[in-house]
Protein backbone atom coordinates (compact mmCIF):
# COMPACT_ATOMS: atom_id res chain seq x y z
CA UNK A 1 0.00 0.00 0.00
CA UNK A 2 1.23 3.18 -0.94
CA UNK A 3 1.92 6.40 1.85
CA UNK A 4 -0.26 8.59 1.12
CA UNK A 5 -3.91 6.93 -0.46
CA UNK A 6 -6.20 4.35 1.26
CA UNK A 7 -9.35 2.79 -0.86
CA UNK A 8 -11.66 1.73 2.05
CA UNK A 9 -14.71 -0.31 1.37
CA UNK A 10 -17.30 0.75 4.18
CA UNK A 11 -20.26 -0.60 5.85
CA UNK A 12 -18.77 -3.88 7.32
CA UNK A 13 -17.98 -4.69 10.92
CA UNK A 14 -14.64 -4.92 12.36
CA UNK A 15 -14.42 -8.17 13.98
CA UNK A 16 -11.24 -9.85 15.53
CA UNK A 17 -7.71 -9.14 17.67
CA UNK A 18 -5.14 -6.35 17.33
CA UNK A 19 -2.57 -5.19 19.27
CA UNK A 20 -1.44 -1.85 21.20
CA UNK A 21 2.56 -1.44 22.12
CA UNK A 22 4.25 1.32 24.13
CA UNK A 23 2.54 4.20 23.92
CA UNK A 24 3.67 6.96 21.82
CA UNK A 25 3.17 9.75 23.70
CA UNK A 26 5.86 7.89 26.42
CA UNK A 27 8.45 6.37 24.06
CA UNK A 28 9.29 9.26 22.05
CA UNK A 29 10.11 11.09 25.64
CA UNK A 30 12.07 7.92 26.59
CA UNK A 31 14.10 8.06 23.96
CA UNK A 32 15.15 11.47 24.64
CA UNK A 33 15.78 10.61 28.21
CA UNK A 34 18.12 7.72 27.20
CA UNK A 35 20.33 11.35 26.44
CA UNK A 36 20.91 12.07 30.21
CA UNK A 37 22.69 8.52 31.36
CA UNK A 38 26.24 7.46 31.18
CA UNK A 39 25.36 4.33 29.90
CA UNK A 40 22.73 2.96 27.09
CA UNK A 41 19.31 2.82 28.00
CA UNK A 42 16.87 -0.25 26.62
CA UNK A 43 13.46 0.55 25.63
CA UNK A 44 11.14 -2.37 25.26
CA UNK A 45 8.15 -2.69 23.24
CA UNK A 46 8.83 0.74 20.56
CA UNK A 47 6.18 0.56 18.28
CA UNK A 48 7.41 1.19 14.41
CA UNK A 49 5.68 4.62 14.16
CA UNK A 50 6.87 7.73 12.17
CA UNK A 51 7.48 9.70 15.48
CA UNK A 52 9.92 6.84 16.66
CA UNK A 53 11.70 7.39 13.31
CA UNK A 54 12.01 11.02 13.88
CA UNK A 55 13.22 11.03 17.01
CA UNK A 56 15.71 8.06 16.36
CA UNK A 57 17.05 10.41 13.50
CA UNK A 58 17.68 13.10 16.01
CA UNK A 59 19.96 11.08 18.42
CA UNK A 60 21.74 9.54 16.15
CA UNK A 61 21.95 12.94 14.56
CA UNK A 62 23.26 13.73 18.10
CA UNK A 63 25.83 10.73 17.45
CA UNK A 64 23.53 8.56 19.90
CA UNK A 65 24.11 4.63 18.46
CA UNK A 66 20.79 3.17 18.11
CA UNK A 67 20.54 -0.35 17.62
CA UNK A 68 17.51 -2.91 17.34
CA UNK A 69 17.00 -5.80 19.64
CA UNK A 70 13.54 -7.57 18.36
CA UNK A 71 10.63 -5.38 19.43
CA UNK A 72 13.41 -3.60 21.86
CA UNK A 73 15.83 -0.17 21.12
CA UNK A 74 19.54 0.31 22.58
CA UNK A 75 20.28 3.99 22.68
CA UNK A 76 24.30 4.53 23.72
CA UNK A 77 24.77 8.12 24.53
CA UNK A 78 28.47 8.08 24.71
CA UNK A 79 29.62 9.70 22.17
CA UNK A 80 26.70 12.92 21.95
CA UNK A 81 27.89 15.38 19.87
CA UNK A 82 27.09 18.72 18.03
CA UNK A 83 24.37 18.12 15.24
CA UNK A 84 24.44 20.65 12.26
CA UNK A 85 21.56 22.55 12.07
CA UNK A 86 20.29 22.19 8.63
CA UNK A 87 19.89 18.34 9.58
CA UNK A 88 18.38 18.95 12.30
CA UNK A 89 16.04 21.07 10.32
CA UNK A 90 15.68 19.15 7.54
CA UNK A 91 15.21 15.75 9.85
CA UNK A 92 12.85 17.01 12.27
CA UNK A 93 10.21 18.32 9.67
CA UNK A 94 7.12 19.13 11.27
CA UNK A 95 7.78 17.19 14.86
CA UNK A 96 7.64 19.27 17.63
CA UNK A 97 10.26 16.44 19.75
CA UNK A 98 13.50 18.93 19.00
CA UNK A 99 12.15 20.86 21.92
CA UNK A 100 12.91 18.58 24.49
CA UNK A 101 16.13 17.77 23.59
CA UNK A 102 16.99 21.19 25.16
CA UNK A 103 17.74 20.28 28.72
CA UNK A 104 19.84 16.82 28.13
CA UNK A 105 21.58 18.70 25.59
CA UNK A 106 22.25 22.04 27.76
CA UNK A 107 23.59 18.79 30.29
CA UNK A 108 25.79 17.59 28.04
CA UNK A 109 27.07 20.09 25.64
CA UNK A 110 26.14 23.26 26.54
CA UNK A 111 24.29 24.14 24.06
CA UNK A 112 20.88 23.29 22.38
CA UNK A 113 18.63 23.84 19.17
CA UNK A 114 15.18 24.24 18.19
CA UNK A 115 14.40 24.59 14.44
CA UNK A 116 10.90 25.45 13.48
CA UNK A 117 8.04 23.50 15.11
CA UNK A 118 5.43 21.57 13.45
CA UNK A 119 2.97 18.91 14.81
CA UNK A 120 -0.68 19.36 13.94
CA UNK A 121 -2.90 21.89 13.27
CA UNK A 122 -4.81 21.35 15.88
CA UNK A 123 -4.66 24.94 18.03
CA UNK A 124 -2.01 27.05 19.81
CA UNK A 125 0.35 25.33 20.97
CA UNK A 126 3.51 27.38 22.15
CA UNK A 127 6.29 27.16 22.78
CA UNK A 128 6.20 29.90 25.48
CA UNK A 129 5.87 27.87 28.64
CA UNK A 130 8.98 25.62 27.31
CA UNK A 131 10.96 29.25 26.74
CA UNK A 132 10.30 30.34 30.11
CA UNK A 133 10.89 26.81 32.25
CA UNK A 134 14.61 27.12 30.50
CA UNK A 135 15.25 30.72 31.04
CA UNK A 136 14.42 30.21 34.91
CA UNK A 137 16.47 26.86 35.10
CA UNK A 138 19.07 29.57 33.67
CA UNK A 139 19.32 29.10 30.07
CA UNK A 140 19.69 32.12 27.64
CA UNK A 141 17.71 31.66 24.33
CA UNK A 142 18.76 33.39 21.15
CA UNK A 143 16.58 33.79 18.47
CA UNK A 144 17.92 33.55 14.81
CA UNK A 145 16.31 32.96 11.24
CA UNK A 146 16.85 29.41 11.26
CA UNK A 147 15.30 28.71 14.79
CA UNK A 148 16.65 28.90 18.90
CA UNK A 149 19.95 28.95 19.93
CA UNK A 150 20.29 27.86 23.47
CA UNK A 151 23.23 28.09 25.86
CA UNK A 152 23.57 28.00 29.97
CA UNK A 153 26.99 29.42 30.50
CA UNK A 154 26.38 29.37 34.47
CA UNK A 155 25.06 26.02 33.98
CA UNK A 156 21.51 25.24 35.01
CA UNK A 157 19.67 25.59 38.84
CA UNK A 158 16.81 23.89 40.53
CA UNK A 159 14.22 26.76 40.00
CA UNK A 160 10.50 27.13 41.41
CA UNK A 161 8.17 27.27 38.62
CA UNK A 162 4.40 27.08 38.00
CA UNK A 163 2.90 26.43 34.73
CA UNK A 164 -0.43 28.23 33.44
CA UNK A 165 -2.09 25.75 32.77
CA UNK A 166 -0.97 22.05 32.77
CA UNK A 167 1.02 21.39 29.70
CA UNK A 168 2.33 17.93 29.46
CA UNK A 169 5.19 18.90 26.85
CA UNK A 170 5.77 21.52 29.04
CA UNK A 171 5.88 18.91 32.13
CA UNK A 172 7.87 16.54 30.17
CA UNK A 173 10.65 19.67 29.72
CA UNK A 174 11.06 20.46 33.28
CA UNK A 175 11.42 16.79 34.02
CA UNK A 176 14.14 15.93 31.63
CA UNK A 177 16.16 19.62 32.43
CA UNK A 178 15.69 19.62 36.75
CA UNK A 179 16.88 15.68 37.07
CA UNK A 180 20.22 16.94 36.52
CA UNK A 181 19.99 20.88 37.15
CA UNK A 182 22.14 21.98 40.65
CA UNK A 183 19.62 21.89 43.22
CA UNK A 184 15.95 21.21 43.82
CA UNK A 185 13.03 22.07 41.70
CA UNK A 186 9.44 22.21 42.33
CA UNK A 187 6.73 22.28 39.64
CA UNK A 188 3.33 23.58 40.21
CA UNK A 189 0.13 23.04 38.15
CA UNK A 190 2.16 20.17 36.37
CA UNK A 191 0.54 17.52 34.11
CA UNK A 192 0.16 13.62 35.43
CA UNK A 193 -0.90 11.76 32.68
CA UNK A 194 0.10 8.28 32.85
CA UNK A 195 2.61 9.19 30.19
CA UNK A 196 3.81 11.44 32.78
CA UNK A 197 4.19 9.13 35.65
CA UNK A 198 5.38 6.59 33.13
CA UNK A 199 8.80 8.82 32.13
CA UNK A 200 9.31 9.57 36.03
CA UNK A 201 9.81 5.52 36.39
CA UNK A 202 12.06 5.64 33.82
CA UNK A 203 13.99 8.58 34.85
CA UNK A 204 13.61 7.30 38.46
CA UNK A 205 15.42 3.80 36.97
CA UNK A 206 18.09 6.37 35.80
CA UNK A 207 18.91 7.51 38.85
CA UNK A 208 16.84 10.68 39.27
CA UNK A 209 14.82 11.82 42.67
CA UNK A 210 11.69 13.02 41.59
CA UNK A 211 8.47 13.00 44.43
CA UNK A 212 4.66 14.05 43.10
CA UNK A 213 2.91 15.58 45.26
CA UNK A 214 -0.95 16.11 45.74
CA UNK A 215 -2.54 18.97 43.82
CA UNK A 216 0.13 18.86 40.69
CA UNK A 217 3.16 19.41 42.48
CA UNK A 218 6.73 17.30 41.73
CA UNK A 219 9.68 17.78 43.21
CA UNK A 220 12.66 16.92 41.68
CA UNK A 221 16.48 17.10 43.59
CA UNK A 222 19.09 17.33 41.07
CA UNK A 223 21.45 14.46 40.97
CA UNK A 224 24.81 15.22 39.03
CA UNK A 225 25.09 11.83 37.15
CA UNK A 226 22.30 9.30 35.85
CA UNK A 227 23.05 5.87 34.29
CA UNK A 228 20.96 4.21 31.60
CA UNK A 229 17.65 2.52 31.95
CA UNK A 230 15.98 -0.86 31.20
CA UNK A 231 11.81 0.20 30.87
CA UNK A 232 8.81 -1.07 28.94
CA UNK A 233 6.50 1.62 28.45
CA UNK A 234 2.82 1.37 29.15
CA UNK A 235 0.14 0.42 26.55
CA UNK A 236 -1.18 3.18 23.93
CA UNK A 237 -3.98 3.94 25.71
CA UNK A 238 -4.99 6.20 22.67
CA UNK A 239 -4.69 3.70 19.87
CA UNK A 240 -6.49 1.48 22.01
CA UNK A 241 -9.26 3.99 22.63
CA UNK A 242 -9.45 4.42 18.48
CA UNK A 243 -10.08 0.71 17.74
CA UNK A 244 -11.99 0.74 20.42
CA UNK A 245 -14.65 3.36 18.78
CA UNK A 246 -14.04 1.76 15.60
CA UNK A 247 -15.84 -1.23 17.07
CA UNK A 248 -18.30 1.05 18.03
CA UNK A 249 -19.06 2.92 14.84
CA UNK A 250 -18.71 -0.18 12.64
CA UNK A 251 -20.95 -2.47 14.88
CA UNK A 252 -18.13 -4.69 14.99
CA UNK A 253 -16.29 -6.79 18.03
CA UNK A 254 -12.66 -6.09 18.24
CA UNK A 255 -10.05 -7.50 21.09
CA UNK A 256 -6.75 -5.12 21.84
CA UNK A 257 -4.16 -7.30 23.18
CA UNK A 258 -2.12 -5.35 25.55
CA UNK A 259 -4.66 -2.18 26.39
CA UNK A 260 -5.02 -2.17 29.97
CA UNK A 261 -8.33 -1.08 32.26
CA UNK A 262 -6.02 1.18 34.19
CA UNK A 263 -5.39 3.73 31.65
CA UNK A 264 -8.71 3.71 29.95
CA UNK A 265 -10.88 3.93 33.12
CA UNK A 266 -12.41 7.62 32.05
CA UNK A 267 -12.94 7.17 28.51
CA UNK A 268 -14.15 3.56 30.21
CA UNK A 269 -17.45 4.84 31.51
CA UNK A 270 -18.35 6.94 28.78
CA UNK A 271 -17.99 4.18 26.75
CA UNK A 272 -20.70 2.08 28.28
CA UNK A 273 -22.85 5.21 29.07
CA UNK A 274 -22.93 5.64 24.82
CA UNK A 275 -24.06 1.79 25.04
CA UNK A 276 -20.37 0.61 24.14
CA UNK A 277 -19.82 -2.89 26.07
CA UNK A 278 -16.11 -4.44 26.82
CA UNK A 279 -14.70 -6.77 28.83
CA UNK A 280 -10.86 -6.94 30.56
CA UNK A 281 -8.57 -9.88 30.44
CA UNK A 282 -6.28 -9.35 32.56
CA UNK A 283 -4.19 -12.43 32.00
CA UNK A 284 -0.53 -11.81 31.05
CA UNK A 285 -0.98 -10.78 26.84
CA UNK A 286 -4.37 -10.23 27.75
CA UNK A 287 -6.10 -6.69 27.03
CA UNK A 288 -9.47 -5.64 26.68
CA UNK A 289 -12.35 -6.47 24.07
CA UNK A 290 -14.53 -4.18 22.71
CA UNK A 291 -17.88 -4.73 20.99
CA UNK A 292 -21.06 -2.97 19.91
CA UNK A 293 -23.88 -4.77 21.61
CA UNK A 294 -27.15 -4.37 19.07
CA UNK A 295 -28.75 -1.49 21.07
CA UNK A 296 -29.07 1.75 19.48
CA UNK A 297 -26.54 3.57 21.13
CA UNK A 298 -27.26 6.68 23.60
CA UNK A 299 -26.03 10.25 23.24
CA UNK A 300 -23.61 11.58 26.23
CA UNK A 301 -22.13 15.00 27.21
CA UNK A 302 -18.43 15.39 28.00
CA UNK A 303 -15.53 17.70 28.51
CA UNK A 304 -12.24 16.90 27.18
CA UNK A 305 -9.58 17.80 30.44
CA UNK A 306 -6.09 17.08 31.60
CA UNK A 307 -5.78 13.77 32.98
CA UNK A 308 -7.82 12.13 34.90
CA UNK A 309 -10.46 13.75 32.81
CA UNK A 310 -11.71 12.50 29.63
CA UNK A 311 -8.72 12.94 27.09
CA UNK A 312 -8.82 15.43 23.83
CA UNK A 313 -7.07 12.76 21.81
CA UNK A 314 -10.29 10.71 22.98
CA UNK A 315 -12.86 12.87 21.39
CA UNK A 316 -11.99 12.76 17.69
CA UNK A 317 -12.93 8.67 17.37
CA UNK A 318 -15.91 8.64 20.00
CA UNK A 319 -17.33 11.47 17.88
CA UNK A 320 -17.97 9.31 14.98
CA UNK A 321 -19.82 6.81 17.08
CA UNK A 322 -21.96 9.27 18.57
CA UNK A 323 -23.27 10.10 14.68
CA UNK A 324 -24.98 6.77 14.93
CA UNK A 325 -26.22 7.56 18.76
CA UNK A 326 -30.44 8.72 18.81
CA UNK A 327 -30.28 11.98 20.27
CA UNK A 328 -28.08 14.87 21.09
CA UNK A 329 -25.16 14.97 22.06
CA UNK A 330 -22.62 17.50 23.48
CA UNK A 331 -18.66 17.70 23.37
CA UNK A 332 -16.97 20.79 24.52
CA UNK A 333 -13.39 21.19 23.59
CA UNK A 334 -11.53 22.91 26.46
CA UNK A 335 -7.84 21.80 25.55
CA UNK A 336 -7.17 22.37 21.98
CA UNK A 337 -9.19 25.53 20.42
CA UNK A 338 -9.33 24.29 16.99
CA UNK A 339 -9.67 20.32 17.65
CA UNK A 340 -13.31 20.30 16.24
CA UNK A 341 -12.56 20.91 12.73
CA UNK A 342 -12.09 17.66 11.38
CA UNK A 343 -15.94 17.55 11.82
CA UNK A 344 -16.25 19.32 8.53
CA UNK A 345 -15.74 16.10 6.54
CA UNK A 346 -17.86 14.51 9.19
CA UNK A 347 -21.22 16.34 7.86
CA UNK A 348 -19.71 16.21 3.94
CA UNK A 349 -20.30 12.57 4.80
CA UNK A 350 -23.24 12.83 6.11
CA UNK A 351 -23.13 13.51 9.50
CA UNK A 352 -24.89 16.40 11.74
CA UNK A 353 -22.93 18.06 13.89
CA UNK A 354 -22.52 22.03 14.46
CA UNK A 355 -20.05 23.87 16.15
CA UNK A 356 -20.35 26.64 18.46
CA UNK A 357 -18.15 29.56 20.36
CA UNK A 358 -19.96 28.56 23.16
CA UNK A 359 -18.64 26.87 26.28
CA UNK A 360 -21.46 24.08 26.34
CA UNK A 361 -21.58 21.00 28.85
CA UNK A 362 -21.55 23.20 32.03
CA UNK A 363 -17.73 24.19 32.85
CA UNK A 364 -16.74 27.37 31.12
CA UNK A 365 -13.21 27.68 29.58
CA UNK A 366 -10.53 29.09 28.63
CA UNK A 367 -11.62 29.59 25.26
CA UNK A 368 -15.05 31.09 26.27
CA UNK A 369 -15.93 34.57 24.86
CA UNK A 370 -13.47 34.20 22.19
CA UNK A 371 -13.40 33.47 18.66
CA UNK A 372 -13.12 29.51 18.60
CA UNK A 373 -15.30 27.42 18.00
CA UNK A 374 -14.49 24.88 20.82
CA UNK A 375 -18.23 22.82 21.35
CA UNK A 376 -19.74 20.81 19.44
CA UNK A 377 -23.71 19.55 19.41
CA UNK A 378 -23.99 15.66 17.33
CA UNK A 379 -27.32 15.09 16.16
CA UNK A 380 -27.93 11.25 15.35
CA UNK A 381 -28.21 8.86 14.09
CA UNK A 382 -26.83 9.91 10.92
CA UNK A 383 -26.29 7.34 7.78
CA UNK A 384 -23.01 8.04 6.60
CA UNK A 385 -21.89 7.94 3.25
CA UNK A 386 -18.95 7.27 1.56
CA UNK A 387 -16.26 10.29 0.43
CA UNK A 388 -13.27 11.35 -0.41
CA UNK A 389 -11.55 12.30 2.76
CA UNK A 390 -8.33 14.50 3.36
CA UNK A 391 -6.47 13.43 6.68
CA UNK A 392 -5.84 16.42 8.58
CA UNK A 393 -3.97 15.40 11.31
CA UNK A 394 -3.38 11.91 13.50
CA UNK A 395 -6.09 12.19 15.59
CA UNK A 396 -8.55 13.82 13.50
CA UNK A 397 -7.38 11.70 10.44
CA UNK A 398 -7.85 8.17 12.01
CA UNK A 399 -11.34 9.75 12.77
CA UNK A 400 -12.08 10.48 9.04
CA UNK A 401 -10.90 6.84 8.45
CA UNK A 402 -13.48 5.20 11.20
CA UNK A 403 -16.08 6.97 9.30
CA UNK A 404 -15.11 5.51 5.69
CA UNK A 405 -15.08 1.54 7.46
CA UNK A 406 -18.69 3.05 8.88
CA UNK A 407 -20.32 4.51 5.75
CA UNK A 408 -21.62 2.80 2.88
CA UNK A 409 -20.05 2.97 -0.43
CA UNK A 410 -16.15 3.10 -1.41
CA UNK A 411 -14.00 6.22 -0.06
CA UNK A 412 -10.79 7.20 -1.01
CA UNK A 413 -8.67 8.70 2.18
CA UNK A 414 -5.76 10.72 1.00
CA UNK A 415 -2.89 11.61 3.11
CA UNK A 416 -2.80 8.46 5.10
CA UNK A 417 1.24 9.14 6.09
CA UNK A 418 0.51 11.09 8.79
CA UNK A 419 -1.91 8.35 10.66
CA UNK A 420 1.90 6.61 11.07
CA UNK A 421 2.79 9.06 13.37
CA UNK A 422 0.78 7.22 16.01
CA UNK A 423 -0.65 4.55 14.96
CA UNK A 424 1.47 1.03 13.78
CA UNK A 425 0.53 -1.01 10.65
CA UNK A 426 -2.89 0.17 10.75
CA UNK A 427 -3.51 -1.30 7.66
CA UNK A 428 -2.27 -4.63 8.64
CA UNK A 429 -4.81 -4.42 11.28
CA UNK A 430 -6.99 -2.97 9.27
CA UNK A 431 -6.96 -6.24 6.99
CA UNK A 432 -6.54 -8.45 10.04
CA UNK A 433 -10.05 -7.09 11.17
CA UNK A 434 -11.74 -7.87 8.13
CA UNK A 435 -11.80 -4.19 6.38
CA UNK A 436 -12.45 -4.13 2.58
CA UNK A 437 -8.82 -1.58 2.14
CA UNK A 438 -6.24 -1.38 -0.94
CA UNK A 439 -4.17 1.21 -1.97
Amino acid sequence: MTDDLLRVHGGHPLRGEIRVRGAKNLVSKAMVAALLGDSPSQLHDVPRIRDVEVVRGLLELHGVKVTEQADSLVLDPSNVDTAKVDEINVHAGSSRIPILFCGPLLHRLGHAFIPDLGGCHIGDRPIDFHLAALRQFGAIVDKAPEGLHLTAPGGLHGTKFELPYPSVGATEQVLLTAVRAEGVTELRNAAVEPEIVDLICALQKMGAIIKVHTDRVIEIEGVPRLRGYNHRPIPDRLEAASWACAALATHGDITVRGARQVDMMTFLNVFTAVGGAFEVDDAPGGGVRFWHPGEELRPVAIETDVHPGFMTDWQQPLVVALTQARGLSIVHETVYERRLGYTDALNAMGATIQLYRDCLGGTPCRFGRRDFKHSAVIAGPSKLHAADLVIPDLRGGFSHLIAALAAEGNSTVYGVSLIHRGYEDFEAKLTALGAAVSA
